[in-house]
């Protein structure tokens, strides 16, 4: 089993993905204090006195205790991200490309004052990327298909794994921007 249960804080917003393991030690520990969706998985344990075999079911999304901590901090900038939140599309000709054909492109070049950060930065096949060098678009008369955006903490949960499910997509997709479309 490959799915990855969605680990939430207490006021339901989305933290981290776990593996069955972590689910299972939350929930002993008593650390959930409200689940979500369908059961993913069931482990199975010993056999007490009267020969019931214990079971924990584990849910798709689980809440756990803690600080509860407000917003403000940004997704971390990666390739396999920034890649996934632009579908594996060249923002400059509009193709999609294979992971090892795509670049990260600085709308505003870093040279000129531009940062490394989400709203500057898109996804850009190589020939695109070697055709705008070291310009903004409009000096080299190319035109960007979508502006970037970074992404909020539940679409950055849903960029960073690859196998989620539907309960879990139902969950996150209600909080997502206008930015991100599923197709």
């Amino acid at each position: 089993m490959s799915a990855k249960i969605l680990r939430l804080n207490k006021a339901g917003t989305p933290v981290s993905w776990l593996t069955r393991e972590e689910t299972a030690t939350l929930l002993v520990k008593g650390l959930v204090v409200w689940s979500l969706g369908n059961t993913v998985f069931e482990m199975r344990g010993g056999h007490n006195r009267s020969g019931q075999q214990s079971i924990l079911r584990l849910p798709s999304i689980v809440a756990c205790d803690g600080k509860v901590h407000q917003g403000g901090s940004h997704p971390p900038l990666e390739n396999k991200f920034l890649f996934r939140r632009d579908k594996n599309i060249c923002l400059y000709c509009g193709c999609q490309f294979t992971l090892s054909d795509l670049s990260r492109d600085h709308v505003h070049p870093l040279s000129k004052g531009g940062k490394d950060i989400w709203t500057n930065v898109v996804t850009s096949c190589r020939r695109c990327n070697n055709r705008k060098a070291d310009r903004s678009p409009e000096e080299a008369n190319m035109e960007l298909l979508a502006i970037p955006f970074a992404p909020n903490q539940y679409e950055f949960l849903y960029l960073s794994n690859h196998n989620v499910l539907a309960d879990q997509m139902e969950f996150l997709s209600a909080r997502f921007s206008k930015h991100i479309q599923l197709s």
